[in-house]
Parts: structure tokens; C-alpha cells; sequence
């Protein structure tokens, strides 16, 4: 049994030129469309994230209410359960998975919503990280059908420090005995404990280690909580997924496409949505600077910083009822616009 539904979008071209027989879009759908079909928030999924990892912030006194909106989450590709490396069949196994990009999630998650649900305009595109960087690419490439969005920890194009980073990742990862070069012939443990322990190191901030905030959510000590909250995430995550949705992460650029041609300038100025944007003041990753680049070029943002010391998790409060509230608060303002 599954607490999702599945959107077989049939033979698919994909933005990196290959064509896959059978692409599918994993989703799940809270709340209920109005008559108008004008309530939509599209909620897109990060790095590592399923969906049922992120709808805690769904609820009648949370971030996006399901008794006001129709709030749909899709699962990005290569999360696992839409079509990823661990879910496709050969000749697209052991190592041959193609490339999937933002570009690619997007125009799946359009023909979602207008093939499945009849949805030509969305209230609302709220995303954190990964999903931020969807939200930013629907702005600029489909401006007709965005109404708001709220994007949090993100960026519109990753950066050379974020690339370093998630190379970093790549690199522990693979480090591990069982990869071959091309896959893993064995399940790689060791490299999975490495690299939950590496990023737990980067998404939070120095401060939260100092003060040991991972105590006001319930862990006994750092080590308690990087055994929890860390490692436990990633063993239960499909290798080669994580190493397909790094590479989606790092080739990351809402201008590089037909449209714009590398120009992150003009498809900044193409997203005409007022918009919340919200980095975290400590994020060692998506940074503030960055974000105020970024949010410069934009015609109707808001640059929204969350002052606080949870860092990159700042974007995914589930554990800060501060940062929970901060973002509440932004979702609502946009939504009386």
C-alpha cells in the first residue's frame, strides 16, 4: 500500500537528450481543489526528501493549510519514488541512469497539473533547498501560471562554493569499498555513515553545535542526534538516488536553458510572482550575500532573512517553532496579496 499516487507521463525526452520509455511523477495530493480550481500551492520536494518527510508543515494551524488550499507535493526525480536510478529498468541500470535536471522536474510537474488536475494557475509555490530551486525555475520559465512564491535556503543558480560542497559529498560517498566506478556492488554503509556525518556538519551552523540546540528537540547528545537525525536519514536512502540528485543539485541554473541562455539576469527579471525569498542568516551553503544577489534582480521580491542559528535547517523548521513561525507569517502575507 502506498499513500500516494502515481502519473505515468509515457515516453519522455529528457533536457540531457536521452529519451526514457516510461518516466513517472510520484505525488499526493492534501486538501481539495475549489470550483475555480484557484487554490494550488505546489510544494516540490529537497535533497533526500520524500514527501511524507516534508508535509509537517501541512495542517489547519501550519505553514499551508489543506482546509484553505489544494496543496500538492510532487517528488522529484531520482528521490526514489518517482523515477529515479533505484526504480528504472535497463538499459538505465548500474550506473547508466541519465541526468535528470529541474528542468525536466518542472515540465513533469506542469503536465501534472494540467493533464491531471485541470490546473492553469498556481496560488502559490512554496519550496525549501532543492524544492526553492523548482519554485525559482517555475517563475521564470512559466510566469503566466505563477501567482507567489515563497522559496526558503535556496538559489536560483548553485554556486561555485555550494558546487565545492556537494563534490564533497560525491566524494565520501564513493569513497566507500563498494563502489566500482560506476555503481555500487555492494550497500555501501561505511559511505553512507560518512556522508551523513559530513552533512550534518555543513547543514547546521556553528552556533547550533556551541549552544547544542539538538537538545530542545529532544536528543540526549551531539552524538545521539547525529545517529538519529542523520545517519538514520540517509541508510534508509538509495545511493545512487543521493549521487543523482547531487548532480541535479549542482547543474542547478534557472537560466540555462533555451530561453535565457545563461543569462541569470534576464530570467531573474522574467519572474514576475511577488515573491518571499528567505535565507537563513547562518545557511554555509545557499548563503545570505548570495541571496541578496539574487533577490536584487528580481522585480516584485522580498528579501526575508531567518535570523537564526539552525543554518541550512532554518529553511525546514520542523524542530524551531521560531523559524516555523517566521515562514508562516511570509506565507501568509504573500497569500493576502
Amino acid at each position: 500500500m502506498t499513500d500516494y499516487e502515481t502519473f505515468d507521463l509515457g515516453e519522455t525526452k529528457l533536457s540531457c537528450g536521452v529519451t526514457v520509455p516510461s518516466l513517472h511523477l510520484a505525488y499526493k495530493v492534501y486538501g481539495q481543489l475549489n470550483a475555480k480550481k484557484s487554490n494550488l500551492i505546489l510544494y516540490p520536494t529537497s535533497f533526500g526528501a520524500q514527501h511524507s518527510d516534508i508535509d509537517w508543515l501541512i495542517g489547519p494551524d501550519c505553514v499551508l493549510d489543506p482546509e484553505r488550499f489544494c496543496i500538492v507535493i510532487p517528488n522529484q526525480l531520482g528521490n526514489g519514488l518517482s523515477s529515479s536510478p533505484s526504480t528504472l529498468a535497463d538499459p538505465f541500470t548500474h550506473g547508466r541512469t541519465p541526468a535528470f535536471s529541474h528542468l525536466d522536474n518542472v515540465a513533469a510537474q506542469e503536465r501534472l497539473l494540467r493533464e491531471v488536475l485541470g490546473v492553469e494557475r498556481i496560488a502559490l509555490i512554496y519550496g525549501w533547498s532543492m524544492g526553492g530551486q523548482q519554485a525559482l525555475h517555475w517563475g521564470a520559465l512559466h510566469p503566466e501560471m505563477v501567482e507567489r512564491i515563497c522559496a526558503t535556503c535556496t538559489s536560483a543558480r548553485t554556486s561555485p562554493h555550494n558546487k565545492l560542497f556537494l563534490e564533497g559529498l560525491q566524494a565520501t560517498l564513493t569513497a566507500d569499498p563498494g563502489w566500482n566506478g560506476e555503481w555500487f556492488t555492494e550497500r555501501p554503509v561505511r559511505g553512507l555513515r560518512a556522508f551523513a556525518r559530513v552533512y550534518a556538519g555543513w547543514a547546521l551552523s556553528q552556533a547550533f553545535y556551541r549552544e547544542e540546540l539538538w537538545s530542545t528537540a529532544g536528543f540526549a547528545s551531539r552524538e545521539d542526534y547525529l545517529l538519529r537525525a542523520w545517519d538514520q536519514n540517509f541508510l534508509r536512502r538509495d545511493p545512487m538516488d543521493l549521487l543523482s540528485m547531487i548532480q541535479t543539485w549542482i547543474n542547478s541554473d534557472i537560466s540555462d536553458n533555451d530561453v535565457f541562455r545563461g543569462d541569470l539576469n534576464a530570467a531573474l527579471c522574467a519572474i514576475k510572482a511577488p515573491s518571499i525569498i528567505m535565507p537563513s542568516t547562518t545557511d554555509l551553503y545557499f548563503t545570505l550575500h548570495d541571496s541578496e544577489i539574487e533577490t536584487a534582480m528580481m522585480p516584485n521580491a522580498e528579501l526575508r532573512p531567518i535570523r537564526s542559528n539552525w543554518g541550512h535547517r532554518a529553511g525546514n523548521p520542523q524542530q524551531s517553532q521560531q523559524d516555523t513561525t517566521a515562514i508562516q507569517q511570509a506565507v501568509k502575507t504573500l497569500l493576502e496579496q
